[in-house]
């Protein structure tokens, strides 16, 4: 009969301490999920950096080539004034 109650002290004293690791491992779990919540935030945050940082760049390296000479400038500004007499040309064209 002690044989039983020590098999079963010992059955329970196992499951008490299977009990301990599942709720262990289980505050490790959240901890982690919450971990991972941060570090993708964190990850859209810098991609989002990235994107308007990339957005700057284009701006930047747009406004570069317009600066050139004043050659430049002119042919651009002829090719703008030619996009806008074509686009009046079109809208009086659709009015008709």
């Amino acid at each position: 009969m002690s044989s039983a109650a020590e098999q079963l002290n010992s059955v329970l004293h196992k499951t008490a301490r299977l009990i301990e690791l599942c709720s262990a491992l289980q505050e490790e779990n959240d901890l982690l999920k919450l971990d991972n919540h941060q570090t993708k935030k964190t990850l859209e945050a810098v991609k989002n950096n990235n994107a308007a940082l990339d957005e700057k760049l284009r701006v930047l390296k747009l406004a570069k080539s317009i600066e050139g000479t004043s050659e430049k400038s002119l042919d651009i500004k002829q090719k703008i004034n030619d996009f806008v007499r074509e686009i009046d040309k079109c809208v009086m064209l659709l009015k008709k």
